[in-house]
């Protein structure tokens, strides 16, 4: 094979990857695909691909995306993917910390000190109230208002300590 020339098979490769970058795009909400550095062509294809609901156009969408993305860099677009997939992935573990304490307050009274020793700012009185009146909630299977109150404390304690 020739200096410079490319194989019909890496072609075909690069236009499925980059019709895949083109499906991750439409897959976003509008107002993260409006901050994507994209050209407004592109973006007007991507935010149409969105709105069109027959299966078969949807399809002449996404090549017609993936014939514009050769134009493109994609190297910004796929960077500024990857952030948004680490953020969320970032947020769902932090959601996942938050909501195992509360499980922990809930189900223990010792675990209130634990929570006390490492988010020295917290409000104890606030949050031994919370837990009593989540406990009696559950009990009378009322609304989950205090439970979700005590998910919201818990998030600003954790947010003010300097860990």
């Amino acid at each position: 094979m020739e200096d410079g020339v490319v194989s019909k098979t890496r072609r075909k490769q690069e236009m499925t990857e980059l019709q895949s970058l083109g499906e991750r795009l439409v897959a976003l909400p509008e107002s993260q695909i409006e901050a994507m550095p994209m050209d407004d062509k592109l973006r007007e294809a991507v935010l149409e691909a969105r709105r069109v609901r027959s299966h078969e156009a949807k399809r002449r969408q996404m090549q017609y995306i993936g014939r514009l993305m050769r134009e493109v860099d994609p190297a910004p677009l796929r960077e500024r993917l990857e952030a948004i997939a680490g953020y969320s992935a970032q947020a769902a573990a932090r959601h996942r910390r938050l909501e195992a304490w509360r499980q922990r307050l809930l189900a223990d009274d010792a675990a209130l000190t634990v929570f006390a020793a490492e988010h020295p700012g917290a409000d104890l009185q606030a949050l031994r109230t919370l837990i009593r009146n989540t406990r009696k909630e559950q009990k009378e299977a009322k609304p989950p208002r205090c439970y979700r109150e005590l998910f919201r404390l818990i998030r600003e304690c954790s947010d003010s300590s300097p860990s």
